[in-house]
């Protein structure tokens, strides 16, 4: 299969949520040893495909709430310069462990400032490191070009940016709705590959729909909204939560996630650091802040 990736230009994904232990309690499987077999098989993908195209990520549960150096440490540990701090999705196994796993969005927020802190210092002693969807949020609050963000786009990108092909030949608007299907609701099947023509799946009703219900300049709320231009709207999300794609914006945690971070990312920007505004230019670019290091460096 490695072999087939390789030669077809297929890149590989996987999940780490931290350390072995924490990892092991997020994902619990006979043996419990999931961390160790992730960890094999990234080193097998990398041997096959190229350190570059293999990448993982985390989800936060309430486990992870109290570690956000460890699960930082542990990606650079790995060989990573990248990390996307995840809350938990509500959708399968999450949803099915909400009370042993979930949590209020302020103590992900909370987590996620706290972890942000600790990359940007990582940085500051010479470790190049990537907080990823601050890359994304800055990328957009700062430059005139596109992230491919499917969640951050109008009309968001389920269906348009990404579709998801399942074992059984269905075609699902994104992934989430895949799993929304494991739990029984295929309210968001695009339909089949075996039966279904390709003018059928995506340009269907369904499609047309999520279309509709994803354009921020004209949903309540957003269309208002000073942050339009760099957030976005998922309808899948908003299903899955209020059960209605359009969403209500004043109880929606996607709305108040995106909102606090982009604050943040604005006030670290303006703020009396020189060092962060450069390094956040350098996630822009994507090139390593070596430069930077040397005329900020600070003892951590």
């Amino acid at each position: 299969m490695l072999q087939f990736f390789r030669d077809h230009d297929v890149l590989i994904s996987t999940s780490i949520d931290g350390p072995r232990d924490l990892h092991n309690a997020n994902r619990p499987r006979p043996g419990s040893n999931s961390y160790e077999l992730a960890v094999e098989g990234i080193e097998r993908a990398r041997a096959i495909l190229g350190h570059e195209r293999v990448s993982a990520l985390m989800t936060t549960t309430q486990r992870s709430l109290q570690y956000p150096e460890a699960i930082v440490d542990e990606y650079v540990k790995l060989g990573f310069d990248t990390i996307v701090l995840r809350p938990i999705s509500p959708y399968g196994f999450a949803l099915k462990t909400q009370l042993k796993t979930g949590y209020e969005r302020q103590a992900f927020l909370d987590f996620y400032v706290r972890a942000l802190d600790y990359i940007i210092n990582l940085n500051r002693s010479g470790n190049f490191f990537v907080e990823a969807y601050a890359q994304l949020l800055l990328k957009k609050m700062l430059t005139p070009f596109a992230t491919g963000y499917v969640d951050l786009q109008s009309p968001a990108g389920a269906g348009i940016s990404v579709a998801v092909y399942n074992y059984d030949g269905d075609a699902y608007a994104t992934d989430e709705s895949r799993m929304l299907a494991e739990m029984g609701d295929k309210t968001f099947r695009l339909g089949n590959v075996h039966s279904d023509s390709y003018e059928d799946i995506f340009g269907g009703a369904l499609l047309r729909t999520l279309v509709a219900a994803s354009c921020v300049e004209s949903l309540p709320g957003c269309c208002d909204c000073a942050f339009q231009t760099y957030c976005g709207c998922d309808p899948v999300e908003n299903y899955a939560t209020q059960g209605d794609i359009f969403g209500h914006r004043p109880t929606s945690d996607f709305c108040r996630r995106n909102m606090f971070i982009l604050k943040h990312l604005l006030k670290l920007y303006h703020g009396n650091d020189p060092f962060v505004r450069e390094l956040f230019w350098a996630w822009i670019q994507n090139r390593p802040a070596s430069d930077l290091t040397q005329a900020y460096a600070a003892p951590v």
